[in-house]
């Protein structure tokens, strides 16, 4: 279930209340007249089943209410109403399968946005994959993957690709360039300062690495990874369970080949350069296009079930 709170100016108020008490999958809907300040109005409270969030958003959105008020989609833990439970019986599909398309843009927003975090846990993450990568070990690669926050933004490259959002597009990708670069950068400067203090020697870089080899030799395995991992995480990140996502993060080795990338560039070692960053590359692209295949996959799943559904409530009106 989720509870919809609506700041609404007055004129708008009863159109948003007609809506609501249309809508089957709403269970509960209370309107407190003339509570809202900014903007000047009332404010509604409803709860509905997860499955009619987008159908119930979008005729919201219709009637310009988002322009000049707001509506607000929380996710509800724990409830207890006879209600709520025959809501989410006439609701279509499954709570946890729905894709709320409000929820997953907002996020989407949200991890793309460029700023001083995302660059430290990135620069980080890049760091302790060359660490990683001149010891040899595997468990410290892992650790680089997990705290790398890439993902949220190659997720929200599918989401501007499926929903064609422009700007969200050409900001994830300004994010994952900018992101990227400074990492590398970073870790080639402290790659240099290991090198000139004798800590880091080119036969670290360059030598026998059978742990950590994976990372800058690229095959067709490498690529079949990423999409896998990107198709679970997209499907993490849309449905009301999260749990797949951790294993996401260990899966494909973007930052760590980023990491090997500022060790090649401090040694002036071309096979690691270029190993890596075609690895970067292939992860990154398949990533990407697994991304925007699950969210158009989903997109057109749930338009049909939004079409169906639609037509079953237009056909038990007629027989009322």
């Amino acid at each position: 279930m989720l509870h919809l709170r609506i700041l609404s100016p007055t004129d708008l108020t009863d159109d948003a209340v007609r809506i609501l008490e249309d809508e089957e999958g709403v269970s509960g809907l209370a309107v407190v007249r003339g509570a809202a300040i900014r903007p000047d109005g009332d404010l509604v409270y409803a709860d509905l089943a997860r499955e009619t969030a987008n159908d119930v958003v979008a005729k919201l959105r219709a009637t310009g209410l988002h322009h000049r008020g707001s509506i607000e989609l929380d996710p509800i833990h724990t409830w207890l109403s006879r209600s709520g439970f025959d809501a989410e019986l006439r609701a279509p599909g499954s709570s946890a399968d729905t894709v709320v398309w409000a929820e997953v843009a907002q996020r989407s927003y949200e991890d793309v946005e460029l700023n001083w975090t995302y660059l430290s846990f990135m620069t980080m993450a890049t760091l302790l994959a060359g660490i990683a990568i001149i010891t040899d070990s595997q468990i410290l690669v892992i650790g680089a993957m997990v705290l790398g926050p890439e993902f949220g933004a190659i997720a929200a490259l599918g989401v501007a690709l499926v929903k064609r959002r422009v700007v969200l597009l050409a900001t994830a990708v300004r994010t994952l360039v900018v992101g990227f670069v400074v990492a590398i950068a970073a870790t080639a400067l402290a790659a240099v300062a290991g090198r000139l203090l004798g800590w880091v020697t080119y036969e670290d870089v360059t030598g026998p690495r059978p742990e950590t080899a994976f990372i800058y030799s690229p095959d067709k395995w490498s690529f079949i990874v990423a999409v896998i991992a990107a198709a679970a995480g997209v499907l993490s990140l849309t449905s009301s369970k999260l749990g797949g996502l951790s294993g996401v993060f260990i899966s494909v080795t973007t930052v760590p080949a980023a990491g090997n990338v500022g060790l090649g560039i401090a040694f002036g070692a071309g096979n690691e350069i270029w190993g890596s960053t075609l690895q970067l590359v292939l992860n990154l692209s398949g990533m990407a296009l697994a991304g925007w295949a699950t969210l158009a996959i989903q997109q057109a799943v749930w338009s049909r079930v939004s079409v169906r559904r639609a037509t079953a409530l237009d056909r038990r009106r007629r027989m009322l």
